[in-house]
Order: structure tokens, then C-alpha cells, then sequence
């Protein structure tokens, strides 16, 4: 697995950390030019998706991966977007999520496996 595809499981394992539902992260290089990999997951209600947000663009921070657009999330949000360049993270309402159905869009990416809450990401 390439640096960036461990980056991209470690933000979808730091998302499950915080109660992030059915986290995946997909490779998409390969596919496409303008990104590499996608990191989705779903939140529970409008207050914590701020706080995932929040939590990811923390452990971006600390991670050394760069976010090129803060997101500005209001209180009835559905989706937030935290691109990063060659990752871009969905975080989505369940409803969101399921109308959308990126992991179908985007059924030629291969999905990388998240390691299970408490287990060693590298």
C-alpha cells in the first residue's frame, strides 16, 4: 500500500474512532486525475458530523496531511466535503449517504480495509 493509501485508511480508522458509521476508503488512482483516494462515512445526526469534521481536520493537522478547503458546515448539513487534494473525505447523513450511493458511483475503486477499532494502523 502506497503513503497515501495508509493516509487515507488512518483518516477512515480515525473517523471510526469517533463513531463514524461504515467507514470506507477507496482507492481511485487510476481512475481519474483530480484525486486519488475517497474516505466516506456516515454520521448520526447534524452535530456529529461538525464534530467528525472537526476531529478529521484535527488529525489531518497532526498527520502532516494538508486540507485545502475548511469546511463551513451549518446545523441542518447533510454532506460535508474535506478536500485535501489527492483525498477527499465525504462525510454524509445516513439519508445522504444512502441517496447518493458513492461506493456504487465509484464501483471500480478498490476498497482498502480499515482496521477494527484499537488496532494498530500502520
Amino acid at each position: 500500500m502506497t503513503e497515501h493509501g495508509a493516509q487515507a485508511v488512518a483518516c477512515a480508522a480515525e473517523l471510526a474512532l469517533h463513531n463514524g458509521q461504515d467507514p470506507v476508503a477507496l482507492d481511485l488512482t487510476g481512475l481519474h486525475g483530480w484525486t486519488d483516494y475517497f474516505v466516506i462515512a456516515s454520521a448520526t445526526s447534524s452535530t456529529h458530523l461538525r464534530g467528525m469534521a472537526r476531529h478529521l481536520i484535527d488529525f489531518c493537522a497532526a498527520s502532516g496531511i494538508d486540507v485545502l478547503r475548511q469546511p463551513r458546515i451549518g446545523d441542518d448539513e447533510e454532506w460535508v466535503l474535506v478536500d485535501c487534494g489527492w483525498l477527499v473525505v465525504h462525510l454524509m447523513s445516513a439519508r445522504a449517504r444512502e441517496f447518493y450511493e458513492l461506493e456504487k458511483l465509484w464501483f471500480q475503486a478498490e476498497k482498502l480495509p480499515i482496521p477494527a477499532q484499537g488496532a494498530p494502523t500502520a
